[in-house]
């Protein structure tokens, strides 16, 4: 498989092929960009998708040049999206960057990888600079965008300041004069006004690449934190495995082809074995992208003990009683699992328990149930994956 090949696989678009033989012909290495937002604190295991293929690029040589967009943020990218998006502050936007370095680093080697905040040099645009930057887009192309031409033609606010954001980013690929630009497939516009601008600048044009967009675990909508239909890069080995085991046999082989590059054929093979057989390998191999090898191995092994063996886990998270009940000496079941932080609402811990999927030491409770402060530790399941203790 030549570099070309390698380099397609997982995408959706190259913008163009042609160019970046080109490019990868000079004798250098070249400059590829990506841009992540820090709208929120945490990234999720679709970003792992694009930044997967920035380390492919890391592998064949080339630099990873990652753009914290700590101003573009405070703009807020439009891709996508049916409203304006809420304004972030400044310090909203500095805390959630503070945790993305990390976080990539589990993907990218740090020694090929190059970090820039775009407010080094967007920040300091005079005014007559930022009309200068203006004058490079017209209207009438902003609303070629698929969202700007919904919003317009449902009379949807569309603010100014969210036509100056593809130019923002854009502005970036100048600076950092980049040979590739990344990206998911929403954000095709905006890496085509890179180009554009570089073209202006007398730059060569970067070549955009896009790659699909992943599912979110309820197999309808984009991986998003704000869905809370996401697996995070911060979620632990045990959450990870869990949730990759939750999602649709469906949705498996869309995780398969968009996370691993697998083929049709490869995939059609696949679907020849055991569905669990090959759910259980996702989860192994996410497990891994995300943590490291050894953790996907024993995430298996506890799965299989307690699902194909029938037995409790070896390992479970211990909550001592003063967490939970603060100074009672009783308290309902419905608030124990409310105040354990071990579900991500209150409503889904009363759905388990309405559905009889809760259990003390082995025996389902219903709702009414009150428990009193153990003289020794309880162990709580709810629904087939979620275990813990409660310590007296």
């Amino acid at each position: 498989m030549n570099v070309i090949e390698q380099i397609r696989r997982g995408t959706d678009t190259i913008l163009s092929e042609e160019e970046l033989e080109k490019k990868l012909q000079k004798n250098r290495p070249l400059r590829i960009k990506l841009g992540a937002d820090p709208t929120k604190p945490d990234l999720t295991l679709g970003h792992t998708v694009v930044l997967q293929k920035l380390r492919q690029f890391q592998d064949l040589g080339h630099t990873a040049v990652l753009i914290i967009g700590d101003f573009t943020a405070r703009i807020g990218d439009p891709s996508g999206k049916s409203a304006t998006r809420p304004e972030l502050t400044k310090e909203e936007v500095a805390e959630n960057a503070k945790t993305y370095i990390d976080q990539v680093y589990r993907i990218l080697d740090p020694a090929k990888t190059e970090i820039h905040y775009n407010s080094e040099w967007l920040a300091p645009l005079t005014f007559e600079e930022t009309l200068n930057l203006l004058r490079k887009m017209t209207v009438a192309r902003m609303l070629e965008r698929d969202d700007f031409s919904k919003r317009y033609k449902s009379q949807t606010p569309i603010s100014v300041v969210e036509f100056v954001y593809p130019l923002s980013q854009g502005y970036d690929s100048v600076v950092l004069k980049a040979d590739v630009e990344l990206g998911g497939t929403d954000q095709l516009f905006n890496l085509l006004v890179g180009r554009q601008l570089q073209k202006d600048d007398g730059q060569e044009e970067q070549v955009v690449i896009t790659l699909p967009l992943l599912v979110g675990l309820d197999g309808v909508n984009k991986m998003s934190k704000s869905l809370g239909n996401y697996i995070g890069l911060n979620d632990s080995p045990k959450e990870v495995f869990g949730k990759v085991m939750s999602i649709s046999d469906e949705l498996m082989w869309n995780y398969w082809t968009v996370l691993f590059y697998k083929s049709d054929a490869e995939i059609e093979t696949m679907k020849r074995e055991h569905p669990m057989k090959v759910k259980k390998s996702l989860a192994v191999a996410v497990t891994a992208r995300i943590h490291d090898p050894s953790a996907g191995e024993h995430e298996l092994q506890q799965f299989e003990q307690v699902f194909s063996k029938g037995q409790l886990p070896s390992e479970m998270d211990e909550i001592p009683w003063s967490t939970i009940a603060n100074d009672s000496h009783s308290m309902g079941i419905m608030d124990i699992l409310g105040n354990s932080g071990k579900f991500p609402s209150r409503k889904e811990a009363k759905r388990l328990l309405q559905q009889g999927a809760v259990k003390i030491n082995g025996e389902k409770v219903d709702t009414g149930l009150v428990v009193g402060k153990p003289a020794k530790e309880l162990i709580v399941q709810a629904g087939k994956r979620l275990f813990f203790k409660v310590l007296p």
